[in-house]
């Protein structure tokens, strides 16, 4: 460009391409804008009164621009040029129109408006990636990304096997086929299943478990903030949900024992899938959470509402490429049929349908004690047969332990450890209270003996 040019752009100010700045302030806002929008150009060195105020032009000006633009996410390619005007210099940053839209800087989602660039309120940024319909917050590719020293390879190989997927192909080469690997690298699906720390690039991903002593929830008894890969958060929240509710376990004189929950345990696990699935992870300040009550159990997800969504009948999908990496695992389902699932789910297993409400950005999922279960630990019904055995109460990790006993009387300790997820210690420790409670007995050595269970009404409250 030469100052011919400049003087005539000066003349007609800024406009739909145009971008007059004085300093550096705030370019990451316009470079983001006019990737978002038709590409365009950033004058540095004027103000917006059209003054030519100059800027001078080093290395390290040259070095801090690039860095704005690549801190975008996903990262800005540019150009500079430079022109002096009247002995002042002017550095040009010029912005293409973007491949990988839609992109976002720190202060947040932007587009060039005319002559300005404007703030995308949370309802323009969905109806823009709709219009776009190309990339969503899962398919973006995220430049911070060190393949390298991030990746986990067990965590793949782990999914791989739970997928069925033979790894016979090269690492790159499968992430590829499963729609998580481009050419920059690893987007942000792939990140929140097979990073070492998916949390360090998204810490809003974290699942808040809670359990609280009082209905109104203010009385906190546990809290756990929940980590690792979203396959991985899934199965410790269950693991947390089967931990904290209860279950009564039913002698029935049958060699199969019959245990009755506390909570529809599947139902839930389809709603902690779909949070999960479905929440709105470019807002970085809210993890979804699961509380645990004395009288029930909520689920809270962070998202925008689609527009004209209607519930049971919308079919939406707002992470796609998390959505089909849960699938795989047969972990939900491709066609939005949760909540027709859960409660299915909750009517085979004699509980209460689960309580929805939707609003702007929060969707919550209420699930109450089944009615199975609170017939049979209440005092206030009536035994339908005489009570032959005395009843014996059992926390919920009790119950969990002593299945796997009875599942495999030969199993060892180390077993249950590593099946429940549990250290050896906590599983000797409720093995003793098991004893204490003269449920069950250790027949023979530790080594090549088995257990024995007792026969007892068992229940818990």
């Amino acid at each position: 460009m030469n100052q011919e040019e400049l003087k005539l752009i000066l003349q007609e100010g800024e406009n739909y391409f145009t971008e007059f700045k004085e300093c550096l302030s705030g370019l990451d806002k316009e470079i983001v804008a006019f990737a978002n929008s038709s590409g365009g150009r950033v004058f540095l060195g004027i103000d917006d009164k059209n003054n030519v105020k100059g800027i001078k032009i080093t290395n390290k000006l040259k070095s801090d621009v690039i860095s704005t633009a690549r801190n975008c996410d996903p990262s800005i390619d540019i150009n500079l040029d430079f022109v002096k005007y009247n002995e002042k210099e002017i550095l040009i940053v010029d912005v293409s129109e973007g491949k990988d839209k839609p992109y976002h800087c720190k202060p947040g989602f932007y587009m060039r408006i005319g002559s300005s660039s404007q703030k995308l309120k949370r309802d323009e940024i969905l109806d823009f990636m709709i219009e776009t319909n190309k990339k969503t917050f899962d398919s973006l590719t995220n430049r911070e990304f060190d393949f390298e020293k991030d990746f986990d390879e067990d965590k793949f190989l782990k999914y791989l096997e739970t997928a069925g997927i033979t790894p016979v192909l090269g690492t790159k080469e499968l992430l590829r086929n499963l729609g998580v690997f481009k050419e920059y690298g690893l987007v942000n699906a792939g990140i929140l299943f097979f990073a070492k720390d998916p949390q360090k690039f998204f810490p809003q991903s974290v699942y808040t478990a809670a359990v609280y002593r009082d209905v109104e929830g203010t009385d906190v008894f546990k809290r756990e903030e929940i980590t690792g890969g979203l396959f991985e958060i899934v199965n410790k929240v269950m693991d947390f949900v089967r931990f904290y509710t209860r279950g009564a376990y039913k002698f029935t004189g049958k060699p199969k024992r019959e245990t009755i929950y506390e909570y529809p345990l599947e139902a839930i696990r389809e709603a902690v899938i779909n949070s999960v699935m479905h929440k709105y992870y470019p807002e970085p300040c809210h993890n979804n959470i699961l509380a645990i009550f004395p009288d029930r159990i909520e689920i809270e997800d962070y998202w925008i509402k689609p527009k004209d969504f209607v519930l049971g009948e919308t079919k939406f999908r707002r992470n796609p490429i998390i959505t089909d990496l849960f699938i795989r695992i047969a972990f939900g389902e491709k066609m939005g049929s949760g909540i027709m699932r859960m409660n299915k789910i909750c009517e085979k297993e004699n509980a209460p349908k689960p309580e929805i409400k939707i609003r702007e950005n929060y969707f919550y999922v209420t699930f109450r004690q089944s009615y199975e279960y609170l017939d049979f630990v209440s005092e206030e019904t009536p035994q339908k047969t005489p009570q032959k055995t005395p009843q014996i109460i059992l926390t919920g990790l009790e119950t969990k332990i002593l299945n796997e006993i009875i599942n495999n009387p030969h199993t060892s300790r180390r077993e249950i450890a590593e099946i429940l997820k549990l250290s050896q210690d906590t599983v000797k420790e409720y093995l003793e209270r098991l004893k204490k409670k003269e449920i069950i007995k250790r027949v023979g050595p530790a080594k090549g003996g088995y257990w024995e269970v007792e026969e007892k009404e068992i229940k818990e409250k």
